[in-house]
């Protein structure tokens, strides 16, 4: 795509008008400023014009400040659709299903801990399995799988792991009740046998952290974060279990799409009729998947937890809390404003997350003056972000970007990356780094990826959602 065809909206979004392309059924908006815009690969354009094009599409194709390319949908992309007629995709969710983060926070400062912190990360790796295909040494039975799959985080802290207010404050309180596990296959249910609380590969990481800066004061308070203050960041999400969920409906839908009259611009986009036995299936599956990783974080937690007792001991200080728990890769019914009037939506978020506004009902009470907590993690070695969600959102149905975004491969990473002067350079920041894979962390290297900095400053500037504080690493955690 000719970026010249770009309509500038303002500084922080860009539109290609309907008339584009004739299969168009709604214009696609970018979300970034001039110099990130220069950054987006034209596959990535491609794929946000192809969303475009999706039967039930509402107002836009959208895309956060950390576009790149992905399966179908670009990685960034957010796309309603109306439940009467639209459809549903299993690209615009992705294979790693509810990949999302979870934030505890501790009543410590950087200054009380740092003594500890080696053997904190330490503890932690222990307790929690990382890495491509890693989980705990005993295997649930599929019938105790099939509970998590219905129950979500629920069923875990029914279990002892955790408490209620966990629950509270992880969206959807941690479980989607459309959750079928009839339509999730054996081989699937088998894959996640062993990964409850598991942190997995890619991506996917562990952070011990400082709040290095508050932007506002008030709503710093009610999320309960105070300057130089520990917190933890815990990145995954439904690991194999959920990839083969999605590759399972994919497959049924991609054959199924013919009966429908769907013809697509790419084959990835793969999608059926909301309301059709296969589009009803995926979302029932789906679901599940959700719940497997709320559940998956909230072990994670306890692990933590565990660890964080073995190296303080049990003062009343040594708690830790959640402060929120939130997908990046998911599709929800939700209601939004039309034209005045509210209507349900199937709302697809792929490498977005929801950003809910102050007053609104699925959040929760503590924090519906301020609105949610909006999680945005860094790439390895720099900052993460704590946002709230705002009234001005309407405009991406209440979605903020899930992270940095890609600027390089991972193949290219690995070329141009030295693992060891990458250990080095962290080490000479003060942040100390565990991980079982070499290669892993030059995939992950912060050059790898786009300026957090200059991407969240895009979600605040166009009003998605407000800063409330910055995050800097003190210990990384890392799979293969």
């Amino acid at each position: 795509m000719d970026k010249n065809n770009l309509k500038k909206i303002n500084d922080y979004l860009w539109e290609i008008p309907k008339d584009y392309r004739k299969d168009m059924r709604v214009p696609a908006r970018i979300y970034a400023s001039e110099k990130i815009l220069k950054e987006i690969e034209p596959d990535a354009f491609n794929q946000v014009i192809n969303t475009a094009s999706l039967p039930g599409i509402v107002n836009y194709s959208l895309a956060m400040p950390d576009i790149h390319t992905g399966y179908g949908f670009v990685i960034g992309g957010v796309a309603a659709m109306n439940i009467k007629d639209g459809i549903v995709s299993p690209g615009g969710v992705g294979y790693d299903i509810n990949c999302g983060m979870k934030l505890l926070r501790s009543e410590y400062s950087e200054k009380e801990i740092r003594p500890h912190l080696e053997k904190l990360a330490t503890e932690i790796q222990n307790e929690v399995p990382s890495g491509l295909g890693q989980g705990r040494q005993i295997k649930s039975s599929v019938g105790e799988i099939e509970k998590i799959l219905e129950g979500g985080a629920q069923r875990i802290v029914e279990q002892g792991y955790g408490e209620k207010e966990d629950l509270e404050n992880c969206e959807s309180n941690g479980r989607l009740p459309q959750a079928d596990v009839s339509l999730v296959s054996e081989r699937a249910k088998n894959r996640g046998r062993a990964q409850v609380g598991t942190l997995g590969s890619g991506n996917h990481f562990l952070e011990i952290q400082r709040v290095d800066e508050i932007f506002d004061e008030a709503a710093a308070k009610v999320f309960g974060l105070f300057k130089d203050q520990v917190v933890i960041m815990v990145h995954t999400g439904s690991r194999g279990l959920g990839h083969q969920i999605a590759t399972d409906h994919i497959r049924v839908m991609v054959n199924a799409m013919p009966k429908y009259g769907i013809k697509l611009p790419d084959r990835e986009l793969a999608a059926c009729p909301i309301n059709s036995s296969e589009g009803k299936n995926y979302l029932g599956a789906m679901a599940c998947g959700a719940n497997y990783a709320w559940a998956n974080r909230q072990a994670i937690a306890h692990f933590i937890r565990k660890a964080w007792k073995n190296v303080l001991g049990s003062s009343g200080k040594s708690g830790l809390k959640v402060v929120y728990d939130v997908a990046h890769n998911i599709a929800k019914i939700e209601k939004h404003i039309i034209d005045g009037r509210e209507k349900e939506l199937v709302v697809h978020r792929k490498g977005a997350t929801r950003a809910f506004p102050p007053g609104h009902p699925e959040i929760p009470e503590k924090y519906r003056e301020t609105g949610q907590p909006v999680l945005i993690p860094g790439s390895m070695g720099t900052a993460s972000y704590i946002l709230a969600g705002v009234k001005e959102g309407a405009q991406s149905w209440f979605s903020a970007c899930h992270g940095a975004g890609r600027a390089m491969s991972r193949n290219a990473a690995i070329r141009s990356v030295s693992p060891q002067e990458l250990i080095k350079n962290l080490k000479s920041k003060g942040i100390i780094v565990r991980s079982s894979s070499l290669s892993g962390l030059a995939e992950e290297a912060p050059e790898a990826y786009k300026d957090v900095d200059s991407v969240v400053e895009v979600i605040h500037q166009a009003g998605l959602s407000k800063k409330v504080a910055r995050l800097k690493p003190l210990a990384v955690i890392k799979g293969e």
